[in-house]
């Protein structure tokens, strides 16, 4: 038996700033249904699944925004179905307990300083030490894209979802960034870090 697919939820405006190559890392702190354990990186390929739910255009750099308009309360919960267009594989990733760190990486990430500090220092335990985990993804786009009907169960404050059973199309994928971009990227990522 094959075993689901996995999806990783993020906001739509960033999964839109993957697929155009403006962004190839993911910043997580977790949500309170992370589990005991909190937030981890624990599938190393995945698809990634736009949400609708806490995107805020005040959380976003103003030079990113455009024209995009923030989605009405609760759009998430009202959308008939999902369509995926982007998987990602894990080239590499860490936590990032120091926040001069975090600053030197700002052009490699669409978010707001503010938003970056609420995730940093974000915490159900006030024990907690800050810090935040990052992965530097590879992109790519579907060569058609996978739509399924909403389901309840892709709701709620979590970061990975299992998905309905995967097309065969969604093996036919292409790079966003081509083998010497990505390269680039990567390195000019780990000499900020």
């Amino acid at each position: 038996m094959t075993p689901p697919a996995t999806g990783f939820k993020e906001w739509e405006i960033v999964c839109d700033a993957l697929a155009s190559g403006q962004q190839s890392i993911l910043l997580r702190k977790g949500g309170i249904a992370e589990g005991r354990e909190g937030f981890q990186f624990k599938h190393p390929d995945f698809f990634l699944f736009p949400t609708l739910f806490h995107e805020q255009a005040d959380r976003i750099r103003p030079d990113f925004l455009g024209d995009w308009q923030a989605p009405a309360q609760g759009a998430d919960k009202q959308r008939e179905s999902i369509t995926i267009e982007l998987f990602a594989h894990i080239d590499f990733h860490m936590i990032i307990t120091d926040w001069s760190q975090l600053v030197r990486i700002e052009p490699f990430h669409i978010w707001t300083e503010d938003e970056l500090r609420a995730r940093y220092t974000w915490s159900k335990d006030p024990e907690d030490a800050p810090g935040i985990s990052l992965a530097c993804i590879r992109v790519y786009r579907l060569a058609e894209p996978w739509t399924f009907p909403n389901d309840r169960r892709f709701g709620g404050c979590r970061s990975w979802i299992d998905l309905p059973d995967t097309p065969s199309p969604a093996s036919d994928r292409q790079p966003v960034l081509d083998e010497d971009a990505f390269s680039a990227l990567k390195n000019d990522l780990r000499a900020a870090l």
